[in-house]
């Protein structure tokens, strides 16, 4: 929404992380996407999304037909459309490890660290200690960025948190060499409000490969990437949380649909084949999976927007959805603002 912590960072971060890449040669291209309506009642939510886009300042943003479709992608198949040209894509694991390369260089002892669970930490005085499976941490500040694990870090460190992360995961397919020919850059479907999660979409990369995905599932597990992935915690501690409960029953019909489409490659093309209806069986093959850390409400409604709080020397990134990667560059600065202003850094 127009003036929310996520409307303000990924209009700025997006042209920062652009002109981080052009600085450090990161692999990226600005190929525009096109949102597609398939059928008359999408318009209004079309029209929604164009107003919304120009209460942000999205430039480059217009409004396009059927046969402009066809132009920009011949492939694919709508009624109306909105053509995003200042979208793009981007090697985010090259940005990555670019930005831990230069925040090693800032300060030579500086280190990274991986491969080890955060048990707890504590807050005194001028510091603040970190205690992992491998040892203590001292340090001014501590920025909790837990994902999945987010809103447990955050109470353990004493931070009222009504909502809980409640993970759903997300299947992607591939299109096979035969079927790369029918998707060039990004399309994406005008979403359902009625339904939490935006749709499949196609997304070209920058390694050359189409994603097609992806479906949304609740997973058994928080780090539930494979479809039989099981944790006893992570199960009782969604399904005894209320929020979880009423999310399911407000989508009932779509999360059984979801869960059909994860085991049934057939249900997925059907679902792909609204944006391009000449896809084959042989165009898609499977490909990965994520997992969405959704903070969820006690009403059963995800929280949308960024959400960043502070404790003391502490601070937690709660919620961080999408468009997060697109907006990392000025989230970072927001934090460090937080920092700042309350003194937690000098």
């Amino acid at each position: 929404m127009p003036g929310s912590k996520k409307a303000i960072t990924c209009a700025t971060g997006r042209k920062e992380l652009v002109s981080f890449a052009q600085q450090h040669g990161i692999k990226h291209d600005v190929c525009g996407k096109i949102v597609v309506a398939m059928e008359e009642e999408e318009l209004p939510r079309l029209e929604k999304i164009y107003q919304r886009g120009v209460a942000n300042g999205i430039e480059d943003l217009r409004k396009i037909t059927a046969e402009e479709i066809k132009t920009i992608e011949p492939f694919c198949t709508g009624i109306a459309g909105l053509w995003v040209g200042c979208t793009g894509i981007i090697d985010f694991r090259g940005a990555t490890n670019k930005m831990a390369e230069l925040a090693l260089g800032i300060n030579p002892a500086s280190e990274v660290h991986k491969g080890e669970e955060v048990l707890g930490s504590e807050s005194g005085g001028d510091t603040s200690t970190v205690r992992t499976t491998r040892g203590t941490y001292a340090a001014k500040c501590v920025i909790f960025c837990a994902g999945l694990q987010s809103d447990r870090m955050a109470r353990t460190d004493g931070v009222p948190v009504k909502e809980q992360i409640v993970g759903f995961r997300g299947d992607y397919y591939e299109l096979t060499a035969k079927g790369k020919p029918k998707v060039k850059n990004l399309i994406y479907p005008v979403p359902d409000p009625r339904f939490p999660f935006l749709g499949v979409h196609f997304t070209r990369m920058t390694d050359g490969s189409t994603e097609c995905g992806p479906n949304a599932v609740f997973t058994f597990k928080r780090e539930g990437y494979g479809k039989t992935d099981f944790s006893l915690r992570d199960t009782w501690d969604a399904l005894t949380y209320g929020g979880t409960w009423k999310l399911f029953f407000k989508n009932m019909s779509y999360g059984i649909d979801e869960y059909r489409r994860a085991f049934s490659k057939k249900l997925f093309l059907k679902t792909l084949r609204r944006l391009i209806p000449t896809l084959e069986m042989d165009d898609i093959e499977p490909g990965r999976a994520g997992v969405r850390a959704m903070l969820l409400g006690t009403d059963g409604e995800m929280v949308d927007d960024f959400r960043i709080e502070r404790k003391g020397r502490h601070i937690h990134v709660l919620n961080a959805p999408s468009p997060a990667a697109t907006a990392c560059l000025a989230i970072g600065d927001h934090i460090v603002e937080m920092a700042l202003a309350e003194g937690v850094l000098e």
